[in-house]
């Protein structure tokens, strides 16, 4: 008798859901840090950078309040942010999340043998993150490729130094 297949409902996540805390590189001493804005902060007028985003480095003590190249757009995208920490390369493109909650949600897509989604007469959202995922990272013959990746980017972050 085989196995239960893995089963991933599709949580209806879009990508801003993950926009509010992120993962990036720090400007000083090239480790991990962190970046977020309170969820309800409306962008100043003047540049689009948030009064109360701020960056964090726990290794270098570094800490910046409303950090200009790392300002939040409308449609955040990795090219939005050049310093993103989970992001790394495969010979089918890139793959790149925010945080871990992002990199948990591809992970368990990824891995599951059964993939579900919304019926589509429900009125909610119908392109989700999972949905907008590119065709390679879908593919069921790339999957261990993927998640070797994921990962890879999971151990950068829990990795001393």
């Amino acid at each position: 008798m085989s196995p239960t297949p893995v089963r991933f409902y599709d949580p209806r996540a879009t990508l801003a859901d993950f926009a509010s805390s992120i993962l990036v590189r720090c400007p000083r001493c090239e480790r991990s840090a962190y970046f977020g804005r309170r969820p309800c902060t409306p962008p100043s007028a003047d540049r689009g950078t948030h009064p109360h985003s701020r960056l964090v480095c726990r290794s270098c003590g570094l800490c910046r309040d409303g950090s200009r190249p790392y300002s939040f757009s409308r449609y955040p995208s990795a090219c939005s942010y050049p310093a993103l920490w989970l992001r790394t390369g495969t010979r089918h493109g890139e793959l790149w999340a925010y945080n871990l909650q992002h990199l948990d949600l591809i992970r368990r897509f990824v891995a599951a043998d059964l993939r579900e989604r919304a019926p589509w007469y429900d009125t909610g959202q119908k392109m989700t993150l999972v949905a907008r995922l590119p065709a390679w990272m879908k593919n069921a013959k790339n999957r261990t490729e993927v998640l070797r990746a994921v990962d890879r980017l999971r151990a950068t972050v829990s990795a001393p130094g």
